[in-house]
């Protein structure tokens, strides 16, 4: 459960927006993009699969699930209109328009029916929502039975001595990077004390496990930098 105010969360990305795919890079040592595409080959989405991406940001992730299912209909919901608009421009530059629908929508209260959806994906955003367990009952809810749960986030780094490197670099140095470059001192000091309260990998997969799914699957990435999670919904 996280305890910070939702209010306090969407003010800090709709200012953020026009950076966030940069401060991005610094985030995760240019690393996100290599593990979206480590996480969309195991995915392996079919032609026509329909794909949900929750909190989908400036939607590097929505179009790359839409170029994956060929031919489906994806959704990309964030709550933050400045990034649903960087988003949006995107998706018309890929003209992927006609297939992509954005909403701006609750992670908390996805205004989806229930089995709707081959796959439901969240990237880098479940450590920004007031409540981890109500978004992953919420993404089970509206995953069809037989579809897959996905969760790629960033997590707590596993190997030791890397560890204490990792956590300098990221409560001490890239808040100053983000003052510099965003402008936003602030809101960058925001994501390393959401690190903190951010479950581990081993918490994580239980919590899926919690929400009901099953053969959940916890990878490790970049010294535990990151995290991908798949969970399914039994048929």
């Amino acid at each position: 459960m996280g305890t910070h105010p939702k209010s306090h969360v969407h003010d800090l990305f709709e200012s953020i927006a026009p950076k966030y795919d940069f401060m991005n890079d610094l985030l995760s040592f240019r690393r996100h993009k290599a593990w979206r595409k480590f996480t969309m080959k195991k995915l392996a989405l079919k032609q026509g699969d329909r794909a949900l991406d929750v909190c989908c940001g400036t939607c590097d992730w929505t179009i790359a699930l839409a170029e994956a299912s060929k031919t489906g209909d994806i959704i990309g919901l964030d709550f933050s209109d400045q990034m649903l608009a960087v988003g949006k421009s995107k998706v018309k530059e890929e003209q992927l328009h006609d297939r992509i629908q954005l909403v701006q929508g609750d992670a908390m209260q996805l205004p989806f029916d229930d089995n709707s959806f081959d796959f439901v994906t969240i990237g880098f955003g479940l450590r920004n929502v007031p409540d981890y367990d109500q978004v992953i009952r919420e993404m089970y809810r509206v995953v069809k039975p037989g579809g897959k749960v996905v969760c790629l986030e960033l997590s707590k780094p596993t190997f030791l001595p890397f560890r204490a490197i990792y956590y300098l670099y990221f409560e001490r140095i890239l808040p100053s990077i983000g003052k510099i470059v965003a402008k936003r001192y602030e809101e960058y000091k925001w994501l390393p004390e959401s690190l903190k309260q951010f479950p581990d990998a081993k918490q994580l997969k239980q919590m899926f496990e919690h929400a009901g799914l099953r053969n959940v699957t916890a990878d490790a990435l970049t010294f535990g930098i990151a995290a991908l999670h798949i969970g399914e919904k039994e048929l």
